[in-house]
C-alpha cells in the first residue's frame, strides 16, 4: 500500500470527522458502499476522479485540499509520486485529468 494512498485516506477521514459525518452518511451522500469508503480512508483503495469530486462536493472542499499534507516534505511527496508514476500508467492519465479539472 503506497504512502500517498494512506495519507489521502487519512486526510479524507479527518475532514469527514471534522464535518461530524459517519462513514455511512458520507458513503450515502456520494453513492458508494460504506466498505468502499472505509477502504479509501485506510488507503487500501484509491478513489476514482469522479469519487474524489463527489467527496469534495459532499465535504465542501476543493479536490486539491485532499492532497495538502502537513506531515511530509515536498521532496518526499515528489519521490512518492515519481515512484507511483513510474509503475502505474493509469495513474498518469488520472492525474492529468485531475490537473486539467482544477487548472485555472
Amino acid at each position: 500500500m503506497s504512502e500517498l494512498k494512506k495519507l489521502l485516506g487519512k486526510k479524507i477521514q479527518t475532514i469527514r470527522k471534522s464535518r461530524m459525518l459517519t462513514q455511512e452518511k458520507l458513503a450515502e451522500l456520494i453513492d458508494i458502499e460504506t466498505p468502499s469508503l472505509s477502504y479509501i480512508e485506510t488507503g487500501k483503495y484509491s478513489p476514482s476522479v469522479e469519487t474524489l469530486q463527489k467527496l469534495a462536493d459532499a465535504l465542501n472542499v476543493k479536490p486539491w485540499e485532499f492532497y495538502y499534507f502537513d506531515d511530509i516534505s515536498d521532496h518526499e511527496k515528489r519521490e512518492e509520486l515519481k515512484k507511483a508514476l513510474d509503475t502505474n500508467p493509469k495513474l498518469i492519465k488520472m492525474l492529468y485529468k485531475f490537473y486539467k479539472s482544477i487548472e485555472y
